[in-house]
């Protein structure tokens, strides 16, 4: 002790000042390195032989570890019971010192310090327990400093993972990246997803399915698919809190995110939260990828049945028409084995197997499950879909699971059945079988399945939001034109300080700016033009056949109207590339040059245009 008069003032001055250099000097990545300097000086001051400070965890309801001994070990967890943390004052055992670390009762943990020598001296425990308080004080301010450190850092991912999701129209795009941040934010944390058999298809993906059968119905995964709200369980008998998120869109809920939290008691409620609305977004992006699917396969349907019509209205002869239905059948659902037959005079067992049926329906097998159907229709026409075939009729014997029979109706009576098989359960989604009977049950529907096909083209290539065309589409549309055309521009437009106006009103108004912006677009361009959303605040404009000039004025009309006309006001940055066919150029050259435009426009100073060629200037 230098100051033998006050050696405990001296002391915690020095302590002082070196806890202030520490936290304004010193910089730390995390807090479990600053408890640990922390600690360091405490050891210092005092010439213990260690000291480790005690922090007790929300999430466990244990003392976590911090502190550098002799050998400067790497930190360490130690579960402390509830018996060994003293209710008040100072303890000692033998050399070892615990002191309270609590501000108005709330228990924060505790310092342990460890003595070669006995230092039971006049004033130590006193000097002691000003340690204490003013750890604690110091402790509870930067814990709090980097609560908020990693709050920020949650968003800023959910920022950044909102717009990743805006941009994807693949399911597992969009789920993979949902783990992958939730992986970055609690590393510790186990995930699963539970899904519908139908999308249970990611190999990749910790995917369980969703299960109704009288022993699930009460599972916590399956009340939060059921009732769309978060659910929790502790598990206090295996240390472990699960929480149940549904992935909730404006439709419906698409699955539930299932999270283990190993060795702890419960979730706090921030978490909670946090989870929550990340659930939610990527349910929101689920339904859009989900419809985006649904419309494409739609689609395809609707090329299959126009296909199959124009096929049949050839004026085939009947052989070639069950030929070409069963053909059709085999190769468009992946049927094993398929049957086509007509009944004579409408009666049940007078019926004719026609050709181009396989050899199963000829054999013995074959006839008596023909039979049995026949049996079965006599009594309903309805169509026949079973997916596990065992299950439904356990007393028949049959080598086949998924089952699809469609009666062939002509003025209400039945002229022929259809019957696909294969040996697997649920093989055949219920949209096969819809389509199945769409053409099995086919008739003239050209023109209303021709408007049907533009409506969902449209739908696929629109996005939901501004109702600009997808970022996919003006790909598509700028490669096309550069095979056929001579020339064309590239916008490239980005709404300024875009996050600072979610911060300020919300993501809701922030939406509103983004369908503002696209708006001004539209009054702006021409028929020909393709506006598209780039993904989230980027928006994006190709002008077939136009001068960098033109482009150029274009973009500065724009920019000054948005500024103008947008409420609460936002401006926008643009970049304008070109090319023509005199170039070696492909698309991605005309992405690179409108983007590198883009960000010579916000060093410049934002609400302003740049074009490529001032990138050589």
């Amino acid at each position: 002790m230098k100051n033998k008069a006050e050696p405990n003032l001296y002391i915690m001055e020095q302590l002082r000042n070196q806890f202030y250099e520490l936290m304004t000097v010193k910089s730390h990545i995390n807090f479990q390195y600053f408890a640990r300097d922390l600690a360091g000086i405490i050891r210092d001051l005092t010439e213990a032989k260690t000291c480790a400070i005690y922090l007790k965890n929300e999430y466990t309801d244990t003392y976590e570890r911090y502190g550098k001994d002799i050998s400067d070990e790497e930190l360490e967890s130690h579960d402390v019971p509830g018996s060994g943390m003293p209710d008040e004052g100072v303890h000692d055992q033998h050399q070892e010192y615990r002191l309270p670390l609590r501000i108005e009762n709330k228990d924060y943990g505790f310092l342990l310090l460890v003595f070669d020598r006995d230092k039971s001296i006049e004033g130590f425990r006193n000097l002691l327990q000003d340690i204490s308080r003013e750890t604690v004080r110091v402790l509870v301010r930067i814990k709090g400093f980097f609560a908020v450190l990693n709050e920020e850092k949650k968003y800023e991912q959910l920022y950044r993972v909102t717009s990743k999701f805006h941009a994807s129209i693949r399911m597992e795009d969009v789920l993979n990246e949902m783990i992958f941040t939730l992986e970055q934010i609690y590393p510790d944390f186990e995930y699963h997803l539970y899904l519908s058999q139908d999308d249970a298809i990611h190999e990749q993906l910790p995917i369980r399915i969703i299960s109704f059968d009288l022993e699930q119905k009460d599972h916590a995964s399956s009340r939060a698919y059921l009732t769309g709200e978060i659910q929790l369980e502790d598990r206090r008998g295996e240390r472990q809190s699960c929480l149940y998120a549904p992935l909730k869109g404006k439709q419906g809920v698409y699955g539930v995110l299932e999270i283990l939290a190993p060795e702890s008691v419960f979730f706090p409620e921030k978490d909670i939260e946090f989870i929550s609305l990340l659930a939610n977004t990527a349910g929101n992006a689920l339904e859009n990828a989900r419809l985006y699917q649904q419309s494409k396969k739609l689609v395809e349907d609707l090329q299959l049945i126009n296909r199959t019509s124009q096929r049949l209205n050839m004026n085939l002869s009947l052989s070639d028409t069950i030929s070409f239905i069963s053909k059709q059948t085999l190769e468009s659902f992946k049927a094993e084995e398929v049957g086509v037959l007509l009944y004579v005079n409408h009666e049940w067992n007078d019926y004719e197997l026609q050709t181009g049926s396989t050899a199963y329906f000829f054999s013995a097998e074959g006839k008596r499950f023909v039979q049995f159907l026949n049996g079965r229709f006599e009594k309903e026409k309805d169509p026949l879909f079973i997916g596990d075939f065992a299950a439904k009729f356990p007393d028949y014997p049959f080598g086949f699971q998924s089952v699809m029979a469609i009666p062939m109706i002509q003025d209400k009576k039945m002229i022929g059945l259809v019957v696909v098989l294969h040996r697997n359960s649920y093989h055949f989604s219920f949209e096969t079988f819809k389509l199945f009977q769409s053409i099995v049950q086919h008739s003239a529907l050209t023109v209303i399945n021709s408007m049907l096909k533009e409506e969902l083209e449209q739908l696929v290539k629109t996005d939901y939001l501004t109702k600009l065309f997808s970022r996919k589409y003006l790909d598509e549309s700028l490669h096309q034109h550069m095979k056929t055309g001579q020339k064309g521009a590239f916008l490239m437009m980005d709404i300024d300080d875009f996050k600072q106006v979610n911060d300020q009103y919300g993501h809701h108004v922030g939406d509103q700016i983004i369908i503002q912006v696209a708006e001004v677009i539209k009054n702006h361009i021409a028929y020909k033009d393709v506006a598209a959303r780039w993904g989230g605040e980027e928006l994006a404009v190709y002008i077939p056949d136009a001068t960098l000039e033109e482009a150029q004025d274009l973009s500065e009309r724009i920019v000054h109207a948005v500024a103008g006309q947008t409420r609460p006001a936002v401006t926008v940055s643009c970049g304008v590339s070109y090319w023509n066919n005199g170039e070696q150029d492909q698309v991605k050259d005309v992405f690179i040059r409108a983007d590198r435009a883009l960000y010579a426009a916000k060093e410049s100073g934002k609400n302003c245009v740049r074009t490529q060629y001032d990138l050589e200037l």
